[in-house]
């Protein structure tokens, strides 16, 4: 144990890194906000992304109602009010089924819309430590065709150096990491590149 409290500054950045993606702001041809769980600093993120002249295009996945393909109401005005709130400007909504694994098959959805659209890059702006699982399974479903590219957005205080200072800081990158190893041992390696 005392070994483990001595090297805590290395191990606890080790693991908050390995959860959080290479940041590739580069021009594309979208930028695609990552809102399954919605938050202000991601469309924050997307305004300024948009105002540096990275991408014209900003897409929103949207979960849609059960059985149709319209957004779901709630949904639908939440993301309304975060691109209000953060000044984004015009967005485009991304039909999303929400079916289990849900990163994996919205993936999918993103996919036949930038298929539709004629899109071959995109510019991810995702939650912090959830950026790494989010390049993957993006780089897996949008296949070959489409360069995944990804922006990760610090929340609040937490940050690969200080997420052990709170509850919450730790709960979140223990979840991130069981759900990176989830989806890279399980879900991804049965992936079938069906289109």
């Amino acid at each position: 144990m005392l070994f483990a409290w001595l090297t805590k500054p290395w191990w606890t950045v080790a693991i908050a890194r390995s959860l959080v993606c290479e940041n590739q702001v580069v021009p594309s041809d979208a930028v695609l906000i990552e809102n399954f769980d919605p938050g202000y600093q991601l469309f924050e993120q997307a305004r300024l992304l948009r105002e540096k002249a990275l991408a014209s295009r900003v897409l929103v996945p949207v979960a849609t109602e059960v059985d149709s393909p319209q957004p779901q109401p709630v949904a639908l005005a939440t993301t309304e009010m975060l691109a209000r709130l953060a000044r984004l400007g015009a967005f485009e909504v991304v039909p999303i089924r929400e079916v289990e694994p849900i990163s994996l098959h919205a993936g999918i959805d993103v996919r036949r819309f930038l298929e539709r659209e004629g899109l071959k890059s995109v510019l991810v702006v995702t939650p912090l430590f959830r950026s790494r699982r989010s390049a993957l399974v993006y780089g897996a479903t949008l296949g070959p065709g489409v360069t995944v590219r990804c922006a990760p957005t610090t929340e609040g205080t937490r940050s690969v150096t200080t997420w052990t200072r709170t509850w919450h800081g730790v709960q979140e990158v223990t979840e991130q990491w069981i759900k990176l190893q989830y989806y890279r041992l399980w879900v991804l390696p049965f992936f079938d590149d069906a289109r």
